[in-house]
């Protein structure tokens, strides 16, 4: 196990923005897709802030996690370990399956991957 103070310091920055839109913004964009874009960005700065995982590696991971969760909608995952009247098990895990998601979760995977490999100073 490592700590990466870069990535913690990333992370925190995407977990205010989430809040902030989880609070704020009630519209059909944002909320929905752009804040399913940043978990996935917020789930892999996760991963490499604790982890010795490679970009590629921490991407599918943080990807893997999100399908996971996503699919735990879809089968009322939060009502079958009992924390359906948990309001912050709701938030978390979510409740409604939508699979635009999914495609909002790629699209954070493949702009984390992006961004990685394309950062100036990167060892190749």
């Amino acid at each position: 196990m490592q700590f990466h103070r870069g990535y913690a310091v990333l992370a925190l920055a995407v977990f205010a923005i989430e809040v902030v839109i989880a609070l704020y913004v009630r519209d059909r964009f944002v909320r929905p897709y752009l804040g399913d874009v940043l978990a996935v960005i917020l789930v892999y700065l996760g991963l490499r802030t604790v982890t010795r995982l490679r970009v590629t590696a921490a991407a599918i991971c943080a990807l893997a996690i999100a399908f996971l969760v996503e699919f735990g909608q879809l089968f009322g995952f939060v009502d079958r370990i009992g924390l359906g009247h948990n309001r912050v098990a709701r938030i978390v895990f979510g409740t409604g399956f939508d699979p635009h998601d999914l495609l909002a979760y790629a699209a954070g995977a493949l702009i984390v991957v992006a961004i990685e490999r394309s950062w100036p100073g990167r060892r190749r």
